[in-house]
């Protein structure tokens, strides 16, 4: 249990920022979902526009501390291979 008030400052910033990014990381996943139920559905063009939609919100992510930059750089790029390939 924090005792000090520095240690209490600090466990309520943490609550604070945990609140913040648990927020963050569901809108991003409700992005990342709307890009794979498109996808799912076989319509390209759906597809493409919800990744540009997620694409910003995802890189958001990385300047915000939530996701690290090459987890985010490789979840764009796999989503991109996949919207590529429902047309072939």
């Amino acid at each position: 249990m924090a005792n000090s008030p520095q240690s209490k400052k600090r466990a309520r910033q943490n609550e604070a920022r945990f609140q913040i990014n648990k927020a963050r990381r569901s809108r991003i996943r409700t992005y990342l979902r709307k890009v794979e139920e498109a996808i799912a559905s076989g319509d390209k063009d759906a597809a493409a526009g919800a990744l540009r939609a997620a694409q910003p919100e995802l890189m958001r992510g990385v300047t915000k501390g939530v996701y690290h930059k090459n987890t985010v750089a490789r979840k764009v790029s796999r989503l991109a291979a996949r919207v590529k390939s429902i047309g072939a």
